[in-house]
């Protein structure tokens, strides 16, 4: 049975890959300081999974270099799967030396514990927005990283560098950068689900909140977009096909103990787009929730936020060839769950 740790595994992508990891029968041991989790997720896990797997939770931050040295010496890890982060586009811009601090000097001491303890399997927690503004859609993973356009996306852009340099530098890494596009929804089970801290920077759980009634209306965020209802188009993917996707991607890279020389032949960097290779729109996702959950949404214009995009998604095509995997969940799927995880916390993890 091989030990993944999952750094920010408490987190809304981070839990579902947990579920995910544990139901495919890894022991898993979460690193998370809960800036913007709850250790609460941690019970739900088990009771999704099974309250028998092999869960471990350690409460720190990937910055304290004393804490995950003695990790890495506490336990025999297989790989990584690097989640932690903060992830606010807005917030990117208005607090930059923040979001460089947590995102890439955190990755670089996580890459450093790894190195030390001769752990070369990473799955890292990327984004389409290292593709940049200029570039065509949809996102093919051959585009260079291009032009970000916030804080956020040049922090991911950065990190993905560093480890493809260390692929460079050392031919036994194995890494998987996974782009992902607009993770919503949530596990049918409604036990866990996304839970933002404060008023909610992404559009379905913020529809959720007002549905439930914790907030009055939702702001919709530039209707001049040169698109065709004046809204952003985004490619919205489903949580729970997003976490097989780490899951199909730790595995394609790891090596197998009956063939150690099988990972200097899938070592080096890969690059998979994880989208449905479908774009909405900001009122197409409206329209879809209050037709699948039977709530009217109201709603209030607002001017275009700083480094948002007009419209992007994915062209998933080499994670189908080649990881075998792909989203089947639909948009109806994504909001249904999303709703029910909602009605079922209305508080969230409180």
């Amino acid at each position: 049975m091989q030990t993944i740790l999952v750094t920010g595994g408490t987190g809304y992508i981070g839990s579902h890959t947990v579920v995910a990891l544990l139901e495919s029968g890894y022991k898993v041991v979460i690193l998370d300081n809960l800036c913007n989790s709850s250790a609460k997720v941690v019970d739900r896990i088990l009771k999704i999974a099974h309250p028998n797997a092999q869960l471990t939770f350690i409460e720190g931050d990937i910055r304290d270099t004393n804490k995950l040295d003695q990790l890495f010496k506490d336990h025999l890890f297989e790989g990584v799967i690097h989640f932690a982060g903060l992830k606010a586009v807005g917030q990117s811009v208005t607090h930059p030396i923040t979001y460089y601090d947590n995102n890439v000097y955190g990755s670089l001491c996580l890459i450093q514990a790894m190195n030390t303890a001769k752990v070369k399997t990473i799955v890292f927690s990327s984004s389409a927005t290292v593709y940049g503004e200029d570039a065509p859609v949809p996102y093919e993973e051959s585009m260079p990283r291009g032009n970000t356009t916030n804080p956020y996306g040049t922090s991911k852009a950065m990190i993905e560098k560093i480890l493809a340099d260390q692929c460079i530098a050392d031919n036994q890494w194995s890494v998987a950068q996974l782009r992902y596009f607009n993770p919503i929804g949530a596990h049918k089970s409604g036990l866990i689900g996304e839970d933002p801290k404060g008023i909610p920077n992404n559009l379905l759980p913020y529809i959720t909140q007002v549905a439930i009634g914790k907030r009055k209306e939702l702001s919709v965020f530039g209707v001049d977009y040169p698109t065709p209802d004046g809204t952003g188009i985004r490619d919205y993917i489903h949580v729970v096909d997003l976490a097989k996707g780490h899951l199909k991607a730790l595995k394609k890279i790891q090596p197998t103990h009956n063939n150690p020389q099988e990972h200097r032949q899938g070592s080096g960097e890969h690059i998979w787009n994880l989208g449905t290779g479908q774009g909405y729109s900001v009122l197409e996702v409206i329209c879809a929730f209050e037709k699948a959950c039977g709530v009217i949404i109201p709603y209030a214009t607002e001017p275009r936020r700083k480094g948002d995009l007009a419209a992007f998604w994915a062209n998933a095509n080499k994670a189908r060839a080649e990881l075998n995997w792909q989203a089947p969940l639909t948009l109806e799927h994504m909001v249904t769950d999303a709703w029910h995880w909602q009605q079922s916390n209305p508080q969230g993890y409180n």
